[in-house]
């Protein structure tokens, strides 16, 4: 039997009705932009199942684009994030499509930019505030947001992994879990730590040559 804790019975803190069509969407939305970082223009927010026919009357819309500005599920402000976006001149798109077989609440973020390709990031809110990030740009992965986590795509080459590991066991950090998919020779690495992520330990990964995208992503509040 499952052991419940307080927020399990409580829920999150949050703005808005629902936490699954709110505070869930916020943390998706906020977890994609520090996926995709940089400087977009436009984003486009494809909604699947109960998202889609409900998005409006839920505040979906409002808490995506809150969660893409980076505002906390918890931010007074959600309820005037489109104005917000608006205003700092970013273009935001709804559209109700079906993205197969996935959870109902489920959402693909696409960033549009000026100076670089597109980036998408697919999450599903799963009730109590709780997310799973499901895939970044065509790469399949899980992960919650709930521990601080490293995204690492490379070129798989022998002793790739024990060199990552080698960098994190020198910072006396433990590796919580490790999860490593290969599509050709470019390996997924969804890495998740016990500790707070340093700039130190990402500078240190990104200067191994096989390195060609890395993020690190520490908890998001529920």
């Amino acid at each position: 039997m499952k052991d419940y804790g307080v927020f399990d019975i409580l829920g999150p803190v949050m703005i808005g009705p629902s936490s699954s069509h709110t505070a869930g969407a916020a943390r998706i939305g906020k977890i994609s932009s520090e996926i995709a970082k940089g400087f977009f223009h436009k984003v486009t927010f494809n909604l699947h199942g109960s998202f889609a026919k409900t998005y409006k009357g839920h505040g979906t819309d409002r808490a995506l684009v809150a969660g893409v500005l980076g505002m906390e599920p918890s931010d007074e402000r959600i309820k005037d994030s489109l104005n917000i976006a608006k205003e700092k001149g970013i273009l935001i798109e709804f559209i109700e499509t079906d993205l197969g077989y996935v959870h109902p609440n489920t959402v693909k973020v696409d960033f549009h930019y000026k100076d670089r390709d597109d980036f998408y990031v697919i999450g599903s809110s799963i009730g109590g505030g709780n997310i799973i990030i499901t895939n970044i740009n065509g790469n399949e992965v899980e992960f919650s947001g709930d521990y601080p986590t490293i995204l690492l795509k490379y070129k798989d080459q022998k002793g790739s992994i024990s060199k990552i590991s080698s960098i994190i066991s020198n910072e006396d950090i433990n590796i919580a879990t490790m999860k490593v998919s290969r599509e050709g020779d470019i390996a997924t690495m969804v890495m998740e730590i016990d500790s707070p992520i340093e700039d130190k330990i990402i500078d240190n990964i990104s200067s191994l040559n096989e390195i060609i995208y890395i993020t690190g992503i520490n908890p998001i509040t529920r």
